[in-house]
C-alpha cells in the first residue's frame, strides 16, 4: 500500500509509466526505512499492537503533508511474520518532530510497546535512516508505476546525463547496453 499526503491519480492508481525514469532531487530528503519481525507468533497481542500503531501513524502522516513525509510504500513478508514501511522525508526535523512530539501518535506508541515487550524478545523492531544530498544518490525505475525516491520528488526520464548510473552521479560513461526506444 502507498501512503502520500500529495498523492497524484498516476500515483493513486498506479499507472505504470512506460520507460525509464529516475528522480531529480534538488534538495536534501530523507529515507526512513522502518520494521516490525513477529518472533513469537503466539504473542498475538503484543505483535498485533504493535501493528496497528503503525496503521494509525500513516492514516496521521498520509492525512497531514505539513508533518513532512513525502511518500511511503509497506511491505509484508509471510515468513518469518515481518513488516517494513520504505519512506520519504521532506527533514530529518520533521522526522523527528513526529517521533517525539506529543500530539503525534508515535510517541505513545513507542512508550506503549516498551512497557509490554521490552526487552521480552517476541517482536522485533528496527529501523535505519539515510540523510541523501542532491547528486549523492542515484536510481533508476523501468516500467513503474512512480515509486520510492522518484515519487517523493520528481521523476524525469532517464536519458543524456541520466542514462547510466555513474552518470546520474555526475561521472562519464557509455551505455553497457541499448536504452529502449522511449517517447515522452
Amino acid at each position: 500500500m502507498v501512503f502520500t499526503a500529495n498523492q497524484t491519480l498516476v500515483q493513486q492508481q498506479g499507472i505504470v509509466l512506460p520507460g525509464r525514469y529516475t528522480a531529480e532531487v534538488t534538495e536534501p530528503i530523507v529515507v526512513f526505512l522502518i520494521g516490525m519481525r513477529v518472533n513469537n507468533f503466539f504473542a498475538f497481542r503484543k505483535w498485533t499492537r504493535a501493528a496497528g500503531a503503525m496503521t494509525g501513524m500513516l492514516n496521521v502522516l498520509a492525512t497531514h503533508s505539513d508533518k513532512g513525509m513525502l511518500w511511503a510504500h509497506n511491505y509484508f513478508w509471510p515468513y518469518p511474520l515481518s513488516f517494513m514501511l520504505q519512506s520519504y522525508w521532506r527533514s530529518f526535523e520533521d522526522l523527528e518532530r513526529f517521533a517525539r512530539d506529543k500530539s503525534d501518535p508515535h510517541l505513545e506508541a513507542w512508550r506503549r510497546f516498551n512497557r509490554e515487550v521490552g526487552a521480552d524478545g517476541s517482536v522485533g523492531i528496527w529501523h535505519e535512516t539515510y540523510k541523501i544530498e542532491p547528486g549523492e544518490s542515484e536510481t533508476v525505475y523501468g516500467n513503474m508505476p512512480l515509486f520510492g525516491l522518484a515519487a517523493a520528488t520528481k521523476s524525469v526520464p532517464a536519458t543524456g546525463r541520466r542514462e547510466t548510473a555513474r552518470r546520474r552521479l555526475g561521472g562519464e560513461n557509455q551505455p553497457a547496453v541499448d536504452t529502449p526506444q522511449q517517447s515522452y
